[in-house]
């Protein structure tokens, strides 16, 4: 059975933080964009040159214009079926200083980039504004384009929200059952596409966007798994790789076990500076010894785990699973962290636990009342999260056991949570191709990494690492807390990934804002 236990999602912000955002006025400049399509890349599929040969529909949404794209279903098979992704753009504001397009993702693997682009829009530089076509998608499966579905709310709850046992052979065997019978019901309502949404058919489809757009260089901003989504192309397609940023970093060539200890390590290190956060607020009902207070966080989980928690409405609880989410949603970004003193005073104040199962649903695209799930975030961060991993590796007790002692020596609040689950090794799907080194000329444009000191979610070594591999990127560093950093940080930040992305100005290498 494949290590991968509990990934939390590899989104660029939190939806506490999304959904407090709003664009200004977008449409100042001329909207037109280039009559002729950007090349195929020389190393895109030959037999594919129809979809870079296609001309866009646009029409308006709101306060954008939006598109379909066709691509292939299946990249090994560009001449059998095919599927659409769903883009949006928000114009360049000014016809004389606009160089291009600008594509953008905001993570997961399932984020939706066709929400990302509101968000993105009310923090980008009036520079970048000027001189980009800014362009959001939903990756292949997910949202707006043609997606996965795996069932209703009860189904997914069953599947991503109970609590399971993994403490003997026939747990084990359990997991791997529930995880064959659930792909099953995906394959049943979604077809072949389920066995393609894989990272690298992601990145061939941005290329097609790059081209159909009319740009013969891609120009991309790419949050935590989004890294992962622009390392890709860079590897496939370096000769049309333009101002590239990847923001929170992932270090997806790291065994799943390392990986998931980066991430324990970092969700503890972020409850430490929620922490010393809530040790200076007079409504902090946490104990002033820092030890004390961090197993009193890990208590609630694990006695949640134990007897869910009432919330207060009938029918509701908070089990381990949504406490955990509930918590780490808010690791997120230190403006999420009054939500989590509101919902830790909630328990000791009221024995409830509303607010959890509020935060929770936050994370899981769920909503509170009806139960049914808002987007097909969570299955496609399944679906996409399992098709890259190629480990199918029989897994016994004394590999779990030992799974859980090096998650809780990573993270002795977490640790648990991040070595249960079911893992991939029942998912039926490996992807046609995945990388497994990057090999970028020092000939192509240079890329620019991001890293935040303090991220929970992507660990500020994963940048160290994913700039080393790359080979020819720069990293630039916040020093701070929360997940990613541009558009959230400060000036600094900002003012550089602005002029990298509008003059291709590199900063220093090792810069520390």
């Amino acid at each position: 059975m494949t290590s991968r236990r509990h990934w939390v999602a590899l989104a660029a912000v939190s939806a506490l933080a999304l959904a407090a955002c709003s664009p200004g006025d977008l449409f100042g400049g001329d909207s037109s964009s280039p009559s002729e399509n950007g090349a195929p890349s020389s190393s895109a599929p030959a037999d594919a040159s129809a979809y870079y040969e296609q001309t866009l529909d646009w029409s308006s949404c709101g306060d954008f214009e939006c598109a379909n794209v066709e691509v292939p279903l299946d990249w090994t098979d560009p001449g059998g079926e095919s599927i659409e992704i769903a883009i949006n753009r928000a114009p360049a504001t000014s016809s004389d200083a606009r160089v291009g397009s600008l594509l953008i993702n905001p993570g997961g693997p399932g984020g939706s980039g066709l929400d990302f682009l509101e968000y993105f829009t009310s923090y980008y530089g009036d520079s970048v504004a000027a001189a980009y076509d800014v362009i959001g998608f939903d990756p292949r499966g997910v949202g707006e384009s043609t997606g996965i579905e795996c069932g209703d709310g009860d189904v997914l709850d069953e599947y991503y929200i109970t609590d399971y046992s993994f403490e003997t052979e026939d747990d084990l065997a359990a997991a791997d059952q529930r995880t064959a019978e659930f792909a099953a019901g995906c394959q049943e309502l979604t077809g072949d596409l389920i066995a393609n949404v894989d990272t690298v058919s992601a990145a061939r489809d941005m290329d097609v966007i790059r081209a159909v757009v009319g740009d013969d260089q891609l120009n991309f901003v790419g949050a935590s798994y989004g890294t992962q989504l622009g390392a890709t192309y860079a590897e496939l397609y370096p000769d049309t790789v333009g101002h590239m940023v990847l923001d929170g970093a992932v270090d997806f060539l790291l065994d799943d076990i390392e990986a998931g200890k980066g991430q324990a390590a970092g969700f503890e290190t972020a409850l430490t500076s929620f922490l010393e956060y809530c040790q200076g607020e007079p409504t902090c009902p946490l104990s002033a010894d820092m030890d004390t207070a961090r197993e009193q966080i890990g208590d609630l989980a694990r006695d949640a785990l134990e007897s869910p928690l009432p919330t207060g409405e009938d029918g509701l609880e908070v089990n381990g699973n949504l406490m955990v989410y509930g918590i780490v949603v808010t690791l997120y970004s230190e403006d999420s962290w009054p939500y989590l003193l509101q919902a830790i005073n909630e328990v000791y104040t009221q024995g409830t636990a509303f607010i959890f199962y509020q935060l929770a649903g936050f994370y899981l695209d769920r909503d509170t009342i009806s139960g049914e799930y808002t987007a097909n975030s969570t299955i496609a961060f399944t679906a996409i999260s399992c098709l890259d991993s190629t480990d199918r590796s029989d897994w016994t007790v004394a590999d779990q056991q030992e799974l859980t002692a090096a998650m809780e020596e990573a993270s002795p609040t977490f640790g648990w949570w991040f070595a249960s689950g079911g893992g991939c090794s029942a998912w039926p799907w490996v992807a046609h191709q995945t990388i497994e080194s990057l090999d970028y000329p020092d000939t192509a444009n240079p890329i620019l990494v991001v890293g935040t000191t303090r991220d929970p979610a992507t660990p500020y070594e994963w940048a160290e690492s994913l700039t080393e591999q790359l080979g020819n990127a720069v990293l630039l560093t916040y020093d701070g807390d929360g997940h990613t950093a541009y558009g959230r940080s400060n000036d600094c930040i900002g003012d550089t990934v602005d002029e990298f992305l509008v003059d291709g100005t590199v900063p220093d290498s090792g810069l520390v804002c």
